[in-house]
Order: structure tokens, then C-alpha cells, then sequence
């Protein structure tokens, strides 16, 4: 499968969107389509054997736009009138539109009043300038006619290209010169919101500085970040932001992270911590090393996960398009039928009543319907962002209103995952040095957070880890490798269960006295026999009660823990955070077995968890949650949200905004319609002027927007968490 970019000229705002869409998305060949309004850039994913970059380059071209390869470079590198072409015409469209009215008030001689309540014919001179605003506001739009009339597409374009064909047809220069002028100001306005939404995490990359010092040996020097590659030193003095994603080697400071985590206040960071491109270090010098190049920082990858979220529609932005794809046409046909029926089957005036067919078109021009999703979601998912919860879709942050139900997985999400070693018993006559270097060589291939805690513990003691090879993890109930030529294993009851040792029952006796006291318990060895049995214990994360407290309190009703941990521990944790669905020693299949059960009810259900064994369930949920910093890359790749810093109180906050932004949606699309319903009633009545039709479409697109850029800043209730 390839990727195909284009820039595609004349792609303003998502009704060009939904055409190029109808255009492509049946072509035999073409998986997925993605679009950056604000960058005019358009991504497809094709099967070059099926279908040529040519053929799709054509089939834009049937919509009247025109397709070119991408380049970030060309579009920089434009003219200035090219870029910024659109805003031209309208500036142009509405220079005209003010110099014709100002022309024809001063040759009407008329007052202001008398003047806008007059019926008079504009001289040449005033319907040049009328005429040359209609043409500047609507002249872009041109060849998509051309395309929505040669696929017999009852569009925005024809509509707009039928109404202003009748006000010219009746004489209403400045009506026609009025509708093209509001018509392109309406789309610069959207694209505009689009572009803010956006912007408000795309300035994110702002804030790593372009240079970095490096440290070699006995001097240092500055190089751009691009060129900082990974392993390299820096050094971070205080006042400056940190420059790429690291590990702190060397000093102790407080750093803001807001941008990367929403943390209010700053964190200590000492030797050994994870410090994020773009942090500001505050107080002490720090020596990073780096673990990540310019480009691959938490911070680059959080504008490019928003970026990729705004291609995945959500249900209401899909149903929209849907419903103009057929309101068009009803209209047009309602239009047609209020300016021949009065006439035809009442004689009334036939001027008259083809004037308020033209009128109902204007009022009905679908604009405002158009524009209320996008501008919404896309705000959400910034202002989201901002906060630390990574939403990768519009679909997703409509799921995450419905949430009925929510299942946790227990290590590294409801706990801390820095378990430490409480206990060490060697059984049958094993040294305690022979077991720790074989124990410490398995866990440290292992991505568990018990593992790291077991090497920590083996090297506190001065024992280095021996070498492993062919190294297998077994998920939901431990791992094995080859050490010393012979099988070497760690990991829960079941595991030591299945491979029929301990017969005598001893280890099992005092894994259950360790499992009463809220400890982990893992056993390890050869498959000849038990080697040793090792408790952890892992303190609750700060916060988890509250979060669950709120959750509750949102309407969540049913909250599970699905762990691969032993029953005791599990359900320790469960009367700690008050949930009483405690679902123990779990494989991922187990695990993803119980989502598909909680789905069985009505509502939605969230998964969050961390690690290999919870990626299955978290896909079969209808959100998967990942806590970024403790998750694996496979967790991060699967999950639908990330909380990037990993604070439980995130998902509370999810919630209320998520229900915000549906809230907005639905008032925004109450708005369009109730505006429209309202002049439309009027028009049919006959009661109804092209002005009147002007200020419903108009005010209505204005109104949405504006509703919808309004989630760019959390509301004080989402913010309290």
C-alpha cells in the first residue's frame, strides 16, 4: 500500500471535503483519505496496483479542483497572491461591494433609510461594481460548478451559482454583489477556525528552542536540536526550555511541564528521571541524555497524533454530510416549487414569487450545518490536548461522552508500576546469588514493571544480571529464556501450575500467606523445580480514589479491574478504590473476552491499561486508554486516548469535556437548522428578502463558529480536574 499527497488547489472548507470524498472514497484502490483543510493538502492511501496516482490526480480534476504533488517546501515557497489567493477576492469582493453601495447612495441622493428601502435600478457604473464583487466572491468556486454539473451533483456550488443567477436575472445587482461577498467570507471564516484550532497545538512545536548545548568531553558547543542526535549530553541552564526528549544525568531542578502533561505545578527532577522537549527547566542546571531525535520527542508526536485525530470523522460529522448530501436537492426542489406553484395554480405575481424561490434558496444554503462539526471537534481536540489527554478522533471523543462502563487493568495503571521487592525466600537449597543473577538476566528483557523492580532489587545487592537468550514473554503469566543451557522461568501460580512442579504444595502455602498480606507474589526456576518465591508490593497511584470518586459521581455505573495479578492482591486494591468487580489471574484473551461481555449492555466502554497483555482488550473496547510514560509502544499504538501524564484524574476531565463538545455540537446544528426553519417559514409566507436570507446563512455560519471555538478553552467545571 502506498501514500499519495497532494496539495489540492481549491480546497477551502469541508464541503470541498465531503465532494473530493463522493469523488474518491468508491474508486476501486482507495483504502483511506485524510485532509488538512489549512494546509489545502489531501492524503490517500491506494493500492498502486489498482489505481495510478495519475487516476487520482483526474478524478480531483473531475471535481474542478486541480491536484500536485506535495511539498512543504512549495508552500513556502508561493507567491503571496497565490497563498493567500482567497482572502484576496474576498478583500477585492468586498472593496467592490462597498464602492458600488457608496456610488449608488450618492447618486440615489436618497438618505441611508430611503435608500436601503428602495427598489430603484443601479446605474452601469454601480452594477460594474456590484457585478465585479459578485464575480471576486464567487469566482473561486467556478470550477467546482463545473464538476458538480458535469457529475449531475446538486452541491453548495449550484445552489449558490442558482441564486445568484436569479438575483442578477431580477435586477438585484447589489443583492448578488451582497450573497457572493457573505458566501466567501463565510468560507475564509471557516478555514480561519480551523486554522486558530489547529494552531493552538501546532504552536506546541514552538516552544523547543532551536538550539542545544552539547557537551563533549571538556568543552560544550550549540548545534541546531534537528542535529542532536540520540545518546548525545546536553547541558539545560536554568530560564531555558529543554530542547529534546532525555533522561536526566547529571543535576537537580524543577521543571514545568505543563505543555507535555497538564501538571499545574512544576516537578523535581533528579538523576535518573525522564525530562520532555519543550519542558522548561526552572531553577538548577541539568546534563540530559537523549533519548529521542527533534522529530520523534513527545512533543512532536503529540501535534502529529492531534493532526492525524482531525482525519477521523466522528459519527456527527459523518451524519452531517449525509444529511446536506440529500437537504441540497429537497431544496432546490422546494425553491423551484415556491416560485411556480403560486403563480401556476393562483396567479399570483410570477416576479414576485420566483424572488422568494430565490430567497428560499438563500436561506437554505447549508453553510452553517457544514461548518458546526468540524470547527467543534477540532477545537476539542486541541484544547484536550493541552491538557494532556491525546484524543486521536473526533469518533473517539463522541464515545467517550456515551462511557457507561470502564474496566482498569491494576499494574501501572491503578497502582504506580514501581513495585519494589518486599520479600526473598530461596527454596530447595538454591543460593540466594545463583538465583538473583538467573532471575535478574530473565527480567531484564521483560517490559513488566515487576521485572525492573526484581532488577533494581538483584543489583542493590551488588549481583549483576547473567545472560539470556531466547527470551519469551507469556503473557498473563510470566516469561522464560535460556540461561546456562538450561530453561529459566518466572512468573504467577498458574505459570508454575502448568508446568506440574511444586506437587508438594509448599510454595503454594506461603505464596497465599504473602498474598493475604495486599503482596505479589512470583515464583521462578528451572521446569525441574521452584527456585525461590519473591513478594512485591505496589502503593496505590495518587489520585486513583478521587478519579474512581469522580467517575462515579459522572454517572459511570459499572468499573471492573481485569489483572493478570493474584486474587487477594487484585481484590486488596478493589476494597482500597471501592470497586467490587474484581476479575483475577487473567490471560489477554481472558481479558478481551470481558470487555466483549460489558459490551453486551448499552453504552460505551473504556479500557485503560499499559501493556502487552492489555492491547487486546483495549482495541475490542469502544475506548482504549493508555497512560503514556508507562505504556508500552504497542499499548500507545492501540489505545484511542492517551493520558500523557499518566494522572488518573484525566479520564474525570475526558468526560466532562467530551460531553461539552457533544453539547456544542448539538447546539450548534439546533442553531443552523432553527435559524433556517425560521426565515424559511417567513419566505414561503412571502415576507421574506434576499437581505433576510444574507443575514440567516450568514449569522448562523458566524454563530456556529464562533460556539464551537469556544471549547478551545475548557469550561471551569472540565477544568477542576
Amino acid at each position: 500500500m502506498n501514500r499519495l499527497e497532494l496539495r489540492i488547489h481549491g480546497l477551502d472548507c469541508a464541503e470541498e471535503v465531503a465532494l473530493l470524498r463522493r469523488e474518491l472514497a468508491g474508486r476501486a484502490g482507495v483504502l483511506e483519505l485524510a485532509f488538512d483543510v489549512v494546509k489545502a493538502k489531501m492524503t490517500v492511501t491506494h493500492d498502486p496496483a489498482a489505481i495510478r496516482p495519475q487516476e487520482i490526480k483526474d478524478a480531483v480534476q473531475q471535481t474542478g479542483m486541480r491536484a500536485e504533488a506535495w511539498s512543504a517546501e512549495t508552500e513556502d515557497s508561493r507567491p503571496f497572491w497565490i497563498r493567500h489567493s482567497r482572502a484576496l477576492l474576498t478583500a477585492m469582493s468586498g472593496v467592490a461591494l462597498l464602492c458600488g453601495s457608496v456610488t449608488d447612495l450618492l447618486q440615489s441622493k436618497l438618505t441611508v433609510v430611503e435608500w436601503l428601502g428602495s427598489d430603484g435600478s443601479p446605474t452601469q457604473t454601480v452594477a460594474v461594481l456590484y457585478a465585479l464583487a459578485a464575480l471576486a466572491g464567487y469566482g473561486p468556486s467556478v470550477p467546482k460548478l463545473g464538476g458538480s454539473i458535469r457529475a449531475r451533483r446538486a452541491d453548495l456550488s449550484v445552489l449558490m451559482a442558482v441564486s445568484l443567477t436569479g438575483a442578477i436575472f431580477l435586477g438585484e445587482w447589489s443583492e448578488a454583489g451582497t450573497l457572493a461577498f457573505l458566501f466567501s467570507m463565510a468560507g475564509l471564516l471557516e478555514t480561519w477556525s480551523l486554522r486558530k484550532a489547529q494552531s493552538s497545538v501546532a504552536s506546541l512545536l514552538n516552544l523547543s528552542p532551536a538550539e542545544a548545548i552539547v557537551l563533549h568531553h571538556d568543552h560544550e558547543h550549540r548545534v541546531p536540536v534537528d542535529r542532536v542526535k540520540v545518546g548525545e549530553r546536553l547541558r539545560v541552564r536554568p530560564g531555558e526550555r529543554i530542547p529534546c526528549d532525555g533522561v536526566v544525568v547529571a543535576g537537580e531542578s524543577s521543571v514545568d511541564q505543563a505543555v507535555i502533561t497538564g501538571e499545574a505545578i512544576a516537578v523535581e527532577k533528579r538523576p535518573g528521571d525522564t525530562v520532555y522537549a519543550g519542558t522548561l527547566n526552572e531553577l538548577g542546571s541539568l546534563e540530559i541524555r537523549t533519548t529521542a531525535s527533534a522529530s520523534n520527542t513527545a512533543l512532536a508526536r503529540i501535534v502529529r497524533m492531534v493532526e492525524g485525530a482531525q482525519h477521523r470523522r466522528a459519527p456527527s460529522e459523518q451524519f452531517v454530510e449525509r444529511f446536506a448530501r440529500y437537504y441540497t436537492p429537497a431544496i432546490l426542489a422546494l425553491a423551484v416549487g415556491v416560485a411556480l406553484l403560486p403563480p401556476l395554480l393562483a396567479g399570483a405575481s410570477a416576479a414576485k414569487w420566483f424572488y422568494q424561490g430565490m430567497v428560499v434558496l438563500l436561506i437554505s444554503c447549508p453553510c452553517a450545518l457544514i461548518v458546526s462539526t468540524p470547527v467543534t471537534i477540532v477545537s476539542a481536540l486541541a484544547s484536550a490536548a493541552r491538557r494532556g489527554v491525546l484524543v486521536k478522533g473526533g469518533a473517539f471523543l463522541e464515545e467517550a461522552a456515551q462511557l457507561r462502563a470502564i474496566a482498569f487493568d491494576k499494574t501501572g495503571v491503578l497502582t504506580m508500576g514501581q513495585p519494589q521487592v518486599s520479600t526473598f525466600v530461596p527454596v530447595n537449597g538454591k543460593p540466594a546469588k545463583e538465583i538473583l543473577e538467573n532471575l535478574a538476566g530473565l527480567e531484564l528483557r521483560s517490559e513488566h514493571p515487576l521485572g525492573g523492580a526484581i532488577v533494581e532489587y538483584a543489583r542493590g545487592r551488588g549481583i549483576e544480571p547473567s545472560k539470556a537468550e531466547h527470551f519469551h514473554a507469556r503473557c498473563g503469566r510470566g516469561a522464560e529464556a535460556e540461561i546456562a543451557a538450561e530453561t529459566f522461568w518466572a512468573g504467577n501460580w498458574r505459570f508454575c501450575e502448568e508446568k506440574q512442579l511444586d506437587g508438594e504444595g509448599r510454595a503454594k502455602s506461603q505464596i497465599q500467606a504473602l498474598e493475604d498480606a495486599s503482596h505479589t507474589a512470583i515464583l521462578c526456576g528451572t521446569n525441574r523445580q521452584v527456585w525461590a518465591i519473591v513478594g512485591l508490593t505496589d502503593p496505590l497511584r495518587p489520585g486513583a480514589r478521587e478519579a474512581i470518586d469522580e467517575l462515579r459521581s459522572l454517572g459511570v455505573a459499572e468499573m471492573a479491574i481485569l489483572t493478570g495479578d493474584n486474587p487477594r492482591t487484585a481484590a486488596s486494591v478493589g476494597r482500597e478504590l471501592g470497586i467490587s468487580d474484581i476479575r483475577a489471574e487473567m490471560l489477554p484473551g481472558e481479558k478481551l473476552a470481558a470487555i466483549e461481555e460489558m459490551r453486551q449492555r448499552p453504552g460505551a466502554v473504556a479500557m485503560v491499561g499499559d501493556g502487552i497483555n492489555d492491547a487486546q482488550a483495549m482495541a475490542a473496547a469502544s475506548i482504549g486508554v493508555a497512560l503514556a510514560g508507562r505504556s508500552t509502544d504497542l499499548a500507545l499504538e492501540t489505545a484511542d486516548v492517551v493520558l500523557a501524564s499518566g494522572d488518573l484524574m484525566r479520564l474525570p476531565f475526558l468526560l466532562r469535556h467530551a460531553r461539552r463538545a457533544v453539547r456544542v455540537i448539538r447546539q450548534n446544528v439546533w442553531i443552523a437548522i432553527g435559524l433556517k426553519t425560521a426565515f424559511l417559514v417567513l419566505a414561503m409566507a412571502g415576507k421574506a428578502s434576499l437581505w433576510m436570507a444574507i443575514a440567516a446563512d450568514m449569522g448562523a455560519t458566524i454563530l456556529v463558529t464562533l460556539n464551537g471555538l469556544r471549547l478551545l478553552q475548557p469550561s471551569r467545571e472540565a477544568s477542576r480536574t
